[in-house]
């Protein structure tokens, strides 16, 4: 099979040297009408250390722009708040419900040492005196007061100036999920490739916090980088690089940097899928002649091919349950979408509306997928219903391409053109929330949502 395989050494180059500042700015540019107002209070900063210093950030901010920019929630502005509290015995419920907030969340942040911090907030529904059972509140678990029925959160968190940020994302998922019974997805990742024309490496590969703070470079080339893909357990990025003078698909881990070449046949290796066990991928290669999709096994290296046929098979994305595939094919004379089970090789066409369907993804509940769809000669984000085949077009941008879906199903990432730039752009899952992410610097294109990462 004429198969190469080498690992690449990161030489004359550390992490430490690639980890340059570039982020992603997000710019709201269409809400919900119905998002659910909540006041986030401004949290109570205390210190026990004798070295006094304020957080590195804002920490209820994080939580209420996390939020925010979820779409569903409204958060409520600071100067038309009733009240300040910072522990549920100062909470006046009725002045909260006045405001019609569905939930009212406040904390402290305590400073322990210098850089260290112990974090304590609560959520609580002014409506719901029965956030929690009488039990949790009868056993200590929560304050003896009356209002402690109205809990939904009661949380403590040890944090450093490293992890400040982090932290703040993991306690929006846990408020996210209080009040909408959904896994939030704030405490994940991004990566994404920009293209600075200044730099002498001008193609750089980043990785950022889901709102695109924290953006480290881990990898930066003079040749296009393509397709990058994370493992399911978050650890490695795959993408494709033409480093060497061809198409080659690299596997790097994240936190050390080694990087492994996995593919390099002849003509095309692109478009790495892992599978969603991690001990697979799927890759399109051409070096049997034709573009077709085949399955590596990362173990062993061995390959075995899935398509046969003269159209150009690409873009495969794999099933959550692991059992089939879609993929790209213009086999019926213009791109749409096919699905392949891996169990008998059965091909069939999913797509049928319009004349362009491609860069399909599974949502993660495989009841439907999101792709690039065209229509009226431009080129929009659509999803379809696999059971009932309903397309639904979710942006007005007009070149939209590369899409990745939150972990959670409810937003989508995607690649477009703004102002004549490369930019990322957001929308919800039912299109109604939309925003723009432009990079700090240059242009970024190739965007790839994180797995949940905790």
């Amino acid at each position: 099979m004429n198969y190469i395989f080498k690992t690449l050494a990161i030489i004359s180059i550390s992490l430490m040297a690639l980890a340059s500042k570039a982020e992603i700015q997000i710019y709201i540019t269409e809400g919900r009408s119905d998002a659910r107002p909540i006041a986030v209070v401004p949290f109570k900063f205390e210190s026990e250390s004798a070295v006094q210093g304020q957080p590195p950030f804002d920490f209820a901010k994080i939580i209420a722009d996390d939020l925010r920019r979820s779409g569903k929630f409204n958060p409520t502005e600071i100067s038309k708040l009733p009240q300040h509290p910072y522990s549920i015995d100062q909470v006046n419920l009725e002045e909260w419900r006045k405001l019609g907030v569905d939930g009212v969340v406040y904390g402290t942040v305590s400073q322990t040492a210098s850089g260290n911090y112990m974090v304590s907030y609560d959520l609580i529904d002014p409506f719901n005196d029965k956030a929690i059972f009488s039990a949790d509140i009868e056993d200590g678990s929560y304050p003896l007061i009356p209002s402690s029925s109205h809990l939904m959160v009661l949380k403590t968190k040890v944090v450093d100036n490293d992890n400040f940020r982090w932290g703040a994302h993991i306690a929006a998922d846990e408020i996210y999920e209080a009040l909408t019974g959904e896994r939030g997805a704030f405490a994940t990742q991004i990566a994404y490739v920009e293209v600075n024309r200044n730099d002498p490496r001008p193609y750089q590969l980043f990785v950022a916090d889901s709102d695109g703070f924290n953006g480290k470079r881990i990898f930066a080339s003079r040749s296009p980088i393509m397709s990058p893909t994370w493992s399911p357990d978050s650890s490695q990025l795959s993408y494709v690089t033409f480093e060497n003078g061809r198409s080659e698909i690299v596997i790097q881990d994240i936190a050390s940097g080694q990087r492994e070449i996995v593919a390099s046949y002849k003509g095309f290796n692109s478009a790495p899928a892992w599978s969603p066990d991690g001990s697979k991928m799927v890759v399109v290669l051409s070096k049997d002649g034709n573009p077709e999709l085949y399955l590596l096994e990362l173990a062993t290296k061995q390959l075995q091919r899935l398509t046969r046929h003269y159209a150009i098979d690409t873009e495969p994305s794999w099933a959550p349950d692991g059992k089939s595939l879609i993929f790209t094919s213009d086999r019926g004379g213009r791109p749409q979408i096919y699905r392949i089970r891996l169990a008998d090789k059965k091909v069939d066409r999913v797509t049928f509306e319009g004349i362009h369907n491609a860069g399909a993804e599974f949502t993660p509940d495989g009841k439907s997928i999101v792709m690039v769809h065209q229509a009226n000669g431009s080129y929009h984000i659509a999803a379809q219903d696999l059971v009932t085949g309903q397309l639904t077009v979710l942006t007005k941008t007009t070149l939209d391409e590369s899409l990745s879906i939150a972990p959670n199903g409810s937003m989508i990432i995607f690649s477009t053109v703004d102002g004549g730039q490369k930019v990322l752009s957001a929308v919800s899952m039912d299109g109604r929330f939309k925003a723009r992410l432009p990079a700090t610097v240059g242009e970024v294109k190739a965007p790839a949502w994180s797995p949940f990462i905790l």
